[in-house]
């Protein structure tokens, strides 16, 4: 009995035994760039989703079709998907280390989204969207940067095919080229004035200028470089990427922002706190700018206090005419509160000039050079090589009055 069974169960055993089937190796490794990524079961993106991965996610690269490639997830599944939307390890732990150092600058102000909006991991169009911003979300604006607009790739060119000819054709070709040509035709004669017309004429002896472009050749416009603003931003789980800064809108009350008078405002700050009755204002510091694609932050300050008398906010201070970077500093921690911002010298040199807010007055502290980091984030701005007389500790004693005059009327 026992031996009837037995080849029955070594089969059973042998059939369980059996190894799993061999996977395809990996050839590279990728992270999901987007909040979700679709992975399709064949090339085209309108074939049916073969299943889904999370910003992050780790997945193994199969197989490479030009832009599209074919991925594996943790579980095993498989599909294919664009490899713009994917993300290399050095990138994901550039991602990474880009958050870890968001969390240490300080916030410009927080900004409320018009729409929807993808946050993006570069400062570019095509890059990935790994986040998705509701419409209404608030985020905290960090920094800014002016980038070219990217172009979409040119489609490729046709490839040419010349229409195959007959072999009937050739040997008819073939037989017409053995028959001689016909015999050329005797060279024309000289003109009887040939020596008057050889002889130049004033104009032809004039030397052309190579600068001025000939009438017939119309000077060609420069390319344009289409720019765009884009902002650094930090959503309230400390996730840093960009966005463009045209779609977001600086969370300031509407009875300051009332004043902007068409700028745009960067960035924004409540310096202290005024008590009106029964109700409780802020002090404000905002910067604008006015208009944007610029390769710096703002082109003026101003510092609103609340008026008890009038009950409305009247400007305590304004600069105008600057060229200030982020970031601003403001510290509410002493008795008045203290701000600084960070502007370009006619010199070339980036300044940090601290002011106190004394009551409803503001003073100017001090003004010196930024240290070096700040001098790295800041882009240089080519003004004059010289430097000017408030910017030197030693000067004319006509200098030396002038400034102490300015200083006066601060």
């Amino acid at each position: 009995m026992f031996a009837r069974l037995a080849p029955g169960i070594l089969l059973v055993l042998l059939i369980g035994c059996r190894p799993e089937e061999t996977r395809t190796p990996a050839i590279a490794e990728a992270f999901a760039g987007p909040s979700t990524l679709t992975l399709h079961q064949d090339l085209s993106p309108k074939s049916p989703p073969a299943a889904t991965a999370n910003h992050g996610d780790r997945l193994d690269v199969l197989e490479y079709r030009r832009r599209f490639v074919r991925v594996r997830t943790a579980e095993g599944k498989e599909g294919w998907t664009d490899v713009r939307q994917l993300l290399t390890p050095e990138q994901m732990a550039d991602l990474r280390l880009a958050s870890q150092n968001a969390a240490h600058l300080p916030s410009q102000g927080a900004a409320t989204a018009f729409e929807m909006l993808n946050i993006h991991t570069e400062p570019n169009r095509v890059s990935p969207s790994f986040l998705q911003l509701p419409e209404n979300g608030k985020v905290d604006v960090i920094g800014h940067k002016l980038t070219p607009r990217t172009q979409a790739a040119q489609p490729a060119a046709v490839k040419v095919v010349k229409p195959r000819t007959s072999r009937r054709h050739s040997k008819q070709k073939a037989e017409d080229s053995r028959v001689p040509p016909p015999p050329t035709p005797a060279a024309p004669t000289a003109p009887n004035n040939w020596l008057a017309l050889s002889v130049p004429n004033t104009k032809s002896l004039e030397k052309p200028n190579p600068a001025t472009p000939k009438a017939d050749e119309p000077s060609s416009p420069p390319a344009v470089v289409h720019m765009d603003d884009w902002s650094l931003v930090r959503t309230k789980d400390g996730q840093a990427g960009w966005v463009l800064t045209r779609m977001l809108s600086m969370s300031i009350p509407d009875e300051v922002a009332q004043y902007a008078e068409g700028h745009r405002i960067t960035s924004y700050f409540a310096l202290s706190q005024v008590q009106d009755g029964a109700a409780t204002k802020n002090n404000w510091l905002w910067t604008t700018i006015t208009r944007g694609q610029e390769p710096y932050e703002y082109d003026s300050f101003r510092v609103f206090i609340w008026s008890r008398n009038h009950h409305r906010y009247e400007t305590s201070y304004i600069d105008r005419n600057i060229v200030g970077h982020f970031p601003v500093h403001v510290d509410t921690s002493g008795p008045a509160p203290r701000f600084s911002v960070l502007v370009e010298g006619v010199d070339g040199h980036l300044y940090r000039k601290n002011y106190l807010l004394d009551g409803n007055r503001v003073r100017l502290v001090d003004r010196v050079i930024a240290d070096q980091t700040e001098q790295r984030q800041a882009p240089s701005n080519p003004v004059a090589s010289a430097a000017s007389p408030t910017d030197s500790k030693e000067g004319s004693w006509l200098s030396r009055m002038k400034q102490g005059v300015s200083k006066l009327f601060r």
